[in-house]
């Protein structure tokens, strides 16, 4: 589950991670309080407002309907106003998010942080995630912060730098240590650095991320280190132990169809193919998509029913795969192991009468519990719903079905 860049640092706030201070705004009105607050505080004229979705590269993003970009630092209220009015309820388009963009609901208004102070201003890269090969938790980082980390690690690998974290020890302190070397620092900024490493590494635990990316990573001039932007992905099975966190969900940032198939507990995942999947197992679903490729199609979806498959998850899987225009046969492979096939076979006839005429071909492969039975209610229930009992046999059907 991703979070927007305002909920990841009041997160991170909460671990004593220093952060870039802002608010959260909807309206435009929102936005001038909280320049007026930044003002008033901090004496400066500047302030930073900067888009509020869920994708990277917003500062070269463009607005569709006008061309600005995604993050502006503003010298004025009359230039932030502008700003925020033009941007709140713009399509954000940027290399992440793709043609479509994604709509505009909030800004940050945050505090400037290139204020003046007796030091060198520096910006850095660091992420943690898992690293499943090592099956370690990996701080990734870089002296090369405020720029795409791709572009770092394609043109000057050896400015990226990696250091593994057993589980079983969790971050050492002569690892923080190393980082903030690494990264150039010394004095203040050196023990400043080592804090937030340690610090941050809490969170990302605590909190049961999968990904925590800091870019930039800023040294002020007074050596202070701060996390500037936030990009922070949790853990959705964890999510359990963090209900709180359950609530920051915003499903408008999501694809509408894996949201809905959420609510029927389905695990769906949008494809770009031509057939529509549905099965019951992970494993099986993806070895039933490596048969639609052999078989001359293209996966749509992926979609698993989970074990307890019944007449009301079969008919929603319907719904959501149909809902994609480019489907041209749909293959439904369910192994009946903990569920009985001919419960399934019903549920599949029940949604098919439910739902009216459907158009493009539909094939049903059942094996195991009452395989035989289920195949038997298909083919006698008079719906246009081909069957089959061998994987190669609907491999074959849905060949034909896409030809």
């Amino acid at each position: 589950m991703n979070l927007h860049e305002y909920q990841a640092k009041e997160l991170l706030k909460k671990y004593n991670v220093p952060v870039q201070e802002g608010f959260a705004c909807s309206t435009v009105h929102e936005a001038e309080e909280a320049y007026r607050h930044i003002k008033s505080e901090t004496g400066s004229n500047f302030a930073v407002i900067k888009a509020q979705i869920h994708a990277g590269g917003r500062g070269k993003g463009t607005i569709k309907e006008n061309g600005i970009n995604g993050v502006k630092v503003c010298k004025s209220m009359d230039e932030l106003k502008d700003f925020a009015g033009k941007i709140l309820g713009g399509t954000l388009v940027t290399l992440q998010t793709g043609p479509a963009g994604k709509v505009v609901s909030k800004v940050l208004v945050a505090k400037d942080m290139y204020y003046d102070g007796p030091s060198e201003r520096m910006e850095f890269y660091l992420s943690i995630l898992l690293d499943r090969a090592k099956g370690q938790n990996v701080i990734m980082y870089s002296t090369e912060g405020g720029m795409n980390i791709e572009d770092v690690a394609h043109n000057t690998p050896d400015k990226i730098f990696k250091e593994w974290v057993h589980p079983s020890g969790g971050l050492l302190g002569f690892q923080a240590r190393k980082i903030a070397f690494n990264l150039g620092l010394r004095g203040e900024a050196f023990k400043n650095c080592t804090k937030f490493v340690t610090n941050l590494y809490n969170a990302y635990i605590g909190l049961d991320c999968s990904m925590l990316e800091i870019n930039p990573l800023f040294k002020a001039a007074d050596d202070k280190i701060i996390a500037v932007d936030c990009k922070m992905g949790l853990d959705e099975n964890a999510l359990m132990r963090h209900p709180e966190l359950g609530a920051m969900r915003d499903v408008t940032e999501e694809d509408p169809t894996e949201v809905e198939a959420g609510q029927y507990n389905l695990n769906f995942v949008k494809l770009d193919g031509n057939v529509g999947c549905m099965v019951n197992g992970a494993g099986l679903a993806m070895a039933t998509m490596d048969m639609i490729k052999l078989s001359g199609g293209d996966p749509a979806n992926f979609l698993d029913v989970g074990g307890t498959a019944n007449a009301e998850t079969v008919e929603a899987g319907f719904k959501i795969i149909l809902k994609d225009p480019a489907v041209k046969a749909i293959l439904i492979n369910i192994f009946g192991g903990i569920v009985r096939c001919d419960r399934v076979a019903q549920g599949v006839i029940e949604a098919y009468k439910n739902l009216g005429n459907i158009q493009i071909p539909i094939i049903v492969r059942l094996q195991g519990t009452n395989a035989v039975e289920a195949k038997k209610l298909i083919d006698e229930s008079g719906l246009k719903v081909e069957s089959a009992i061998l994987l190669s046999e609907a491999a074959d059907l849905v060949k034909k079905a896409v030809a």
